[in-house]
């Protein structure tokens, strides 16, 4: 049973982005080292509610939920974390899938 990985990003206009276009670089091959498939990365982003309203949202499926796990618990992705975190406020949560 696939598992999705969603997290919207909000983006604080008078920090600017940061550090976090090196982590949205440095990112992707992680996730895809252990089989995460991107669905959507974008910031072409609409809002249907008023209290929600992310600058970008990214929705990754990967084949298990210990694949996820273990992508988000890796060195690799723990060595480059900070750079989302110290830039962006982002929300992230995990759901089960069906084909």
């Amino acid at each position: 049973m696939p598992w999705y990985f969603m997290v919207d990003t909000y983006i604080d206009g008078q920090r600017g982005r940061g550090a976090y276009d090196s982590y949205i670089r440095l990112v992707k091959p992680i996730v895809e080292r252990y089989g995460g498939v991107y669905l959507a990365r974008t910031e072409q982003v609409r809002s249907l509610s008023g209290r929600r309203a992310p600058q970008r949202v990214i929705l990754i499926r990967f084949d298990t939920r210990e694949r996820l796990e273990a992508c988000f618990a890796s060195e690799e992705y723990r060595a480059i974390m900070d750079l989302r975190t110290e830039s962006v406020d982002s929300r992230a949560v995990i759901v089960e899938g069906e084909l």
